[in-house]
């Protein structure tokens, strides 16, 4: 576990929400980079990304900013259940509030599993001007799969395991909650037929999608979707690897990272949205 002083850890408030971040400068900053932003998974937090921040920061020359959306980490609780339009509101309404209040300019969107659906909701349905986006094990729609996975971690014994695992990257409050939250969202029949695919060909800025061949909550059926849809597409299919590309192969995605940046910082943008 990462461990961040109380200098270094800050919270910025957005939308009547306190949200816990840590911007992480790099080791070899580069000229004309973007900051990149990471969007932690339905049970993430800024500490639970581990080292991996930095070694892109450092890899790649750019600032990493890393925040607790609410709920998690040592941000506030979420304020209410969440509905099928969760991710909505933090791609829409959450995310471009906070990149105004951190003054970021066209920031690099890094997210992993629901941090990536944020990402693209983020470039698809908003205004927010950014470099790029680098989804890991997106989700664009509901597959059976997913479901199953979430019951098989999220059930008895399993789940209460997962918790105590947990609270060590979130605050007490926080750590009661975040599974059942995850839990009952995905698998509530309302959710079933959740699909964003409607914003992928409004995103105007390139994409590097990434996910594990043995990825046990999605199918390539998701990233095929977004390389059909959106104009700008870079893919990394990876073997050996499940649902967290950054830990299964850590080089392999940091690589293809190094190289998605170079790109967008020598390449402009398709067009500017709107």
């Amino acid at each position: 576990m990462i461990k961040f002083s109380e200098t270094t850890m800050k919270f910025v408030h957005v939308n009547g929400i306190h949200l816990e971040y840590i911007r992480l400068p790099s080791a070899h900053p580069r000229e004309g980079a973007p900051a990149i932003i990471f969007l932690h998974e339905g049970l993430g937090s800024v500490s639970l990304w581990r080292s991996f921040p930095q070694q892109v920061a450092d890899t790649c020359g750019c600032e990493a900013v890393i925040y607790s959306r609410e709920g998690y980490g040592h941000s506030d609780p979420a304020p209410a259940p969440r509905t099928p339009r969760y991710l909505h509101r933090q791609g829409v309404a959450v995310l471009p509030a906070l990149i105004d209040a951190l003054e970021l300019d066209r920031p690099l969107l890094l997210g992993h599993s629901d941090g990536a659906s944020i990402a693209l909701l983020c470039a698809g349905e908003t205004a927010t001007p950014l470099s790029g986006l680098i989804v890991m094990a997106p989700h664009v729609m509901v597959e059976e799969i997913t479901l199953a996975g979430i019951r098989q971690a999220a059930q008895g014994s399993r789940a209460t395991d997962l918790q105590q695992r947990l609270s060590r990257y979130h605050s007490a409050t926080n750590a009661a909650t975040v599974v059942t939250a995850w839990r009952d969202i995905w698998l509530d029949p309302a959710f079933r037929d959740w699909n964003i695919e409607s914003c992928l060909p409004m995103i105007r800025c390139p994409i590097l999608a990434i996910q594990g061949e043995d990825d046990e909550y999605a199918t390539m059926e998701q990233i095929d979707r977004i390389v059909a849809q959106a104009p700008d597409v870079d893919l990394l299919k990876l073997a050996d690897c499940r649902h967290a590309p950054h830990w299964d192969q850590p080089q392999a995605v940091i690589d293809a990272i190094v190289a998605f940046v170079d790109r967008v910082v020598e390449k402009p943008l398709l067009s500017d949205r709107r």
